[in-house]
């Protein structure tokens, strides 16, 4: 990759940002999986700018990913009432330059920030029809059960749980 590549904290100044990158990534990556509808809820309830707002205050740690100062995708992390357990809540890239190690450099970011804070385990949720299990699988994170989660108006998540030790 020629472009320099800068993983960063984000902000509240960066909320456009990330709300933009989802609304390009999720459709590519759930149309073929979700409805519409489903669709539409889910970025709403997730990525308006007052969710992302509550989400930040809430102790999810939001990192940007930029390749020649243009964000280019995006992760969130937090802690778990589960001691030295972190949970990645999202990691997007957009799908144009997916497979050049951007998500993989997501990934290692949040690793390394945890690991400083006693981390011994990152454990994230996957669609069961999302091919990114198996991008999870390459970087050493294992399916630990199914769940199927309530999000409201009628729409389930029906995940995996993956855990990565460290």
């Amino acid at each position: 990759m020629d472009e320099a590549l800068i993983i960063r904290h984000a902000d509240t100044d960066d909320i456009n940002s990330i709300g933009f990158l989802a609304h390009q990534i999720w459709p590519a990556t759930y149309g073929h999986i979700l409805a519409k509808e489903q669709l539409d809820y889910m970025l709403q309830m997730m990525y308006s700018p007052a969710s992302l707002k509550k989400q930040m205050q809430q102790e999810h740690v939001f990192l940007i990913a930029e390749l020649d100062e243009e964000p280019v995708g995006f992760a969130s992390f937090s802690p778990t009432p589960d001691a030295g357990t972190f949970k990645l809540h999202k990691i997007y890239v957009r799908t144009d330059i997916q497979g050049k190690g951007l998500g993989k450099a997501l990934i290692n970011a949040v690793a390394e920030e945890i690991r400083e804070k006693n981390a011994h385990c990152l454990r994230l949720n996957v669609n069961r029809h999302n091919m990114a299990k198996d991008f999870y699988e390459r970087l050493g994170f294992v399916i630990v059960k199914e769940e199927d989660i309530d999000i409201g108006n009628g729409y389930f998540m029906n995940d995996y749980v993956m855990e990565k030790t460290l």
